[in-house]
C-alpha cells in the first residue's frame, strides 16, 4: 500500500504568518491513526515510521505530519508556540482525516494529542502516549532554566537549551507565557473519557516517570492503562518499545 504526501496551506496567524505544513498518509480502514510528534522532531523519526509500515501492512489509515517550524514544513521553529503546534494538529485532523481516531502522541506530542482531545471529543476514539510530556513548558522546563538561561530570556526573549539530541534548542519567552495558558494538570480531572494507554519510560532523563502518572491519575476516564518500562529512555525507540507501542494501538482500534 503506497503512502501519500503533501502540504497543508495554513492561513497567516498573529504575529507568525502563514505556514505549510508536511504531511504523509496512508490510505486505509479506521479509526485513522495519526502520529503527534515532538518537541523538535520530526514524521522520519523511528516511531512515526514503524506505525507508517505497520499500517501499510494492515490496511490501516494513517497521518503523521511536522508542526510549523518541524522537518519539513515551513517557519521558523523559534516562532512556534503551544498555541501554534495545537492549531496545527487539529487543522490535520479536521482536513486530512474523517470519523473516528486514535491519536498517538510522543512526548510533546502527548500533551497536543490531550489538547486535540478536548477540542474533538467525539471523534477521538482513544489515545496512545508515549512518555507525555503535558505542561512540560511551565513544570519541567521553567524550572530547570539556569540562572543565565533567566537573564538571556530577559534580556533578548530566547535562550538556548543545550540538548542531547543535537543543536541547542531556541526557548523563547513567548514559548513559556503561551505554555501557561494550555496547562492541563491540575486540581480538576481532565475531560478525556475515551481509552487511553501511557507507556513510560523508568530511565526518561526528560519526562520523570511521576509526571506521566500524574496525568494518568488526572484523566477522568477509567479505561487508562500505565505502563512502566523501567529500563526504558525517552525515546521508547528499542524494537520492544516498538512492538509495545504497535501492539498498545491494536487494543485500543
Amino acid at each position: 500500500m503506497s503512502e501519500l504526501s503533501g502540504f497543508l496551506d495554513r492561513p497567516p496567524m498573529t504575529h507568525e504568518g502563514g505556514a505549510r505544513l508536511a504531511w504523509r498518509m496512508v490510505e486505509g480502514a479506521g479509526p485513522t491513526v495519526v502520529w503527534l510528534g515532538g518537541f523538535k522532531s520530526d514524521m522520519t523519526g523511528t516511531k512515526a515510521q514503524a506505525l507508517a509500515d505497520w499500517a501499510a501492512a494492515n490496511g490501516r489509515g494513517y497521518v503523521r505530519f511536522d508542526y510549523f517550524g518541524h522537518g519539513a514544513s515551513s517557519g521558523d521553529f523559534a516562532d512556534g508556540t503551544i498555541t501554534r503546534w495545537r492549531d496545527d494538529a487539529i487543522a490535520v485532523l479536521n482536513e486530512l482525516t474523517a470519523g473516528p481516531l486514535v491519536l498517538v502522541g510522543s512526548s510533546m506530542g502527548g500533551w497536543i494529542a490531550c489538547l486535540a482531545a478536548l477540542a474533538l471529543k467525539p471523534r477521538v476514539q482513544a489515545m496512545v502516549l508515549i512518555a507525555p510530556a503535558p505542561d512540560f513548558t511551565e513544570t519541567l522546563m521553567k524550572p530547570e532554566i539556569p540562572p543565565e538561561g533567566l537573564a538571556q530570556l530577559e534580556r533578548d526573549g530566547v535562550w538556548l537549551r543545550p540538548s542531547e539530541y543535537g543543536e541547542p534548542y531556541p526557548i523563547t519567552r513567548a514559548l513559556l507565557e503561551d505554555g501557561a495558558r494550555w496547562s492541563i494538570l491540575g486540581e480538576a480531572p481532565i475531560p478525556i473519557e475515551a481509552p487511553v494507554r501511557i507507556l513510560q519510560g523508568g530511565a526518561d532523563p526528560d519526562v520523570p516517570w511521576r509526571h506521566a502518572l500524574e496525568l494518568a491519575h488526572a484523566l477522568k476516564g477509567d479505561d487508562v492503562v500505565f505502563t512502566l518500562i523501567k529500563d526504558g529512555d525517552h525515546r521508547l525507540s528499542r524494537p520492544q518499545d516498538i512492538a509495545r507501542i504497535i501492539a498498545a494501538v491494536e487494543e485500543v482500534s
